[in-house]
């Protein structure tokens, strides 16, 4: 197949590779950067458009007055940065894997609407990762105004727009109440019972994880969730919305005394789901309950399946036994209405409560 020319370089197909190569001379030189594959632009002109986005790193321009994105991103980590652990790890990932190597020596002023749309579509990650990234361009363009590096003005990443960016490569699963049994057949202590904390609570695993004993009140049944870990890092709750003080069914109330009294870590100020290996100073870590759910459910015969699948069930299963959206925004603590379909109003604890027993009857069958 012949080269297609393009302003400052080739478009070729590389036979044994089987993917588009854009080539170029720099500094007498020849340089090359894969495009994409068959499957990704079927032809020579597709690949040609994707291919403009990348002689944009041929000629960034260059002003001494401004500053470069490679400068901003250093500021904006030092002024802006968020202070939640996980969130400044996606971050992070997003200006080391693309932004950096991408912009990092251009000026702020090139990451124009058009350019950055059609880079974007030559990122190998999902619609949804893509949608972080312009989102996080967006945020440097709003730090350089702040910073009066360049005018006030309209956000041209207002203006890009990443095709299936709100829909879903997999749709998350959600597990019938015959498969959950089957799944905690198969899971040995403690990861059965954060299994069952999980899809009682619906708690994100890193809100599981991070529970101590003090934060269950035996007495009012109730349980306290205030904190949550990643990578073995403590922080806040995901939103404001995600600390809540929940209700404790007798049943529920049953399997944490259990766990209790089988810890050797049992003392207020000790995680609920402490790891011996680190005598107790951490929880057990996320990969290694990954681990355990994986090799679970394939021993179930149900499939694979990550954590969060327990929190999805958790919703599936509200619906199931009749509880109302209301009821179901304040058990899932979701700040967003859209996030569970909200409407407006307040439920009273008992219906809250009432919610929560259903569930748990459902994952802890009673003696008959």
């Amino acid at each position: 197949m012949k080269a297609a020319r393009v302003r400052k370089g080739s478009v070729v197909w590389n036979k044994r590779f089987k993917t588009w190569n854009f080539l170029w001379f720099q500094e007498d030189r020849r340089r090359s950067k894969v495009i994409g594959t068959l499957q990704d632009y079927p032809t020579k002109e597709s690949a040609m458009r994707a291919a403009e986005a990348l002689e944009h790193a041929l000629d960034c321009p260059r002003d001494e007055s401004l500053p470069t994105v490679r400068f901003l991103v250093r500021e904006f980590r030092r002024e802006k940065m968020p202070e939640r652990f996980s969130t400044r790890l996606g971050y992070e990932a997003w200006f080391k894997n693309h932004i950096l190597p991408r912009w990092g020596g251009c000026l702020v002023t090139a990451m124009q609407a058009r350019p950055v749309e059609l880079w974007l579509n030559t990122l190998p990650v999902s619609p949804k990762s893509r949608v972080h990234v312009r989102a996080l361009i967006r945020a440097l363009w709003d730090y350089a105004m702040w910073r009066s590096d360049i005018p006030t003005q309209r956000n041209p990443m207002e203006l890009v727009t990443v095709k299936n960016g709100t829909k879903r490569r997999r749709q998350p699963r959600s597990l019938t109440v015959e498969e959950f049994q089957k799944l905690v057949g198969k899971l040995e202590e403690p990861v059965r019972t954060i299994a069952l904390v999980c899809v009682c609570f619906g708690l994100r695993i890193s809100e599981c994880l991070a529970l101590k004993w003090a934060d269950v009140d035996w007495l009012n049944a109730k349980l306290r969730v205030e904190r949550a870990i990643v990578r073995q890092r403590v922080g806040d709750v995901k939103t404001v919305y995600s600390g809540r003080l929940m209700s404790i069914d007798s049943g529920m109330l049953e399997v944490l005394k259990s766990w209790h009294q089988t810890t050797q870590f049992s003392g207020d100020s000790d995680w609920v789901f402490a790891s011996p290996v680190k005598l107790g100073r951490l929880p057990v870590s996320y990969p290694w309950v990954w681990k355990a759910f994986q090799g679970a459910g394939t021993r179930a015969g149900i499939g694979k399946l990550g954590t969060h699948s327990l929190r999805h069930s958790y919703r599936s299963w509200l619906d199931a036994v009749g509880t109302t959206i209301a009821v179901q925004q304040k058990l899932m603590r979701h700040s967003d209405i859209r996030t569970t379909l909200n409407v407006y109003g307040d439920v009273v604890t008992d219906e809250m409560a009432q919610a929560h027993s259903k569930v748990v009857r459902l994952a802890i069958p009673r003696p008959s």
